[in-house]
């Protein structure tokens, strides 16, 4: 990770900026963090909230299903949306997973930075790797973000959690931040199939109430595509979200092979627009 991408991040036990010395990122209060031999930063605080990030096979899958480019209409609809970005405008993506947001957003501008905070190591070690613009750091999402204040001018937040205060504090004035979540149609020829977590129907609710006070919405649109998977990539899907937790593989492979090949399913989510109020 450069010297100019931990100059952007603070330390998570006195929020002091921090500077990159060799190989290890310290604040003037002596706090200390070695960089992994990956090449991201763990800024997970001790007292953290203990939610588990994606286990390394769920990373895995991640890496494989995206790098097919069924996604590749979310990631579009988000480098769009980020035109008025200026070359050198540094990107964080909170819940960034492996940095396959990020790395399109940051695009060819040779100037323009992007952070990946994800909780998970294993992510962490995936996102590090995309591309050197990118500086790839382990944090926990629910607490403070460790990042200075007005530092960002675009954040994304995809299939993430949400931290509205902590999220508004990092944006720069005027920022953006660039929200997406699924429809009800999403997936939705393989929910009752395959048994997987369903869309909450209060969604949209939820995140206007998780983010009002903090930000206002300045516009959204569906995303909404059909995909043509074989059951190679509907396993993968599977095994990259949440769900994956909750279905067995050896139940899961025997209920992927009643689907026919490829499957038409859909794409289906909204991206919203918001700026901090």
């Amino acid at each position: 990770m450069d010297a100019d991408l931990v100059a952007v991040l603070r330390c998570p036990v006195c929020a002091g900026a921090l500077a990159l010395t060799g190989r290890t990122a310290r604040c003037a209060h002596g706090h200390a963090y070695d960089l992994a031999k990956q090449g991201y930063l763990n800024l997970l605080p001790t007292a953290s909230t203990g939610i588990d990030g994606d286990s390394a096979a769920m990373v895995g899958a991640r890496t494989v299903f995206l790098g097919g480019g069924h996604y590749a209409p979310i990631r579009d609809a988000l480098i769009l949306a980020a035109t008025k970005l200026r070359d050198d405008d540094l990107v964080v993506e909170v819940g960034a997973g492996t940095g396959y947001y990020l790395a399109g957003v940051i695009g060819t501008a040779a100037g323009r930075r992007g952070i990946a905070l994800d909780v998970s190591r294993y992510a962490a070690r995936r996102a590090a790797k995309v591309d050197p613009r990118i500086g790839s750091v382990v944090c926990d999402a629910w607490r403070e973000l460790p990042l200075l204040d007005g530092s960002a001018r675009l954040m994304l937040n995809v299939f993430a959690p949400r931290n509205a205060a902590e999220m508004a504090r990092v944006l720069a004035p005027g920022g953006t931040l660039l929200v997406v979540t699924p429809n009800q149609e999403h997936l939705a020829e393989l929910v009752g199939v395959l048994g997987l977590v369903k869309v909450d129907e209060e969604k949209e609710r939820r995140l206007y109430e998780s983010l009002a006070g903090k930000f206002e919405q300045i516009g959204s649109e569906v995303v909404a595509e059909t995909m043509r998977l074989d059951r190679t990539a509907i396993e993968q899907l599977v095994l990259m979200t949440p769900s994956a937790r909750h279905v067995r593989h050896r139940e899961l492979s025997a209920r992927i092979a009643v689907l026919p090949e490829p499957a038409m399913v859909t794409l289906s989510v909204t991206l919203s627009r918001w700026r901090a109020a």
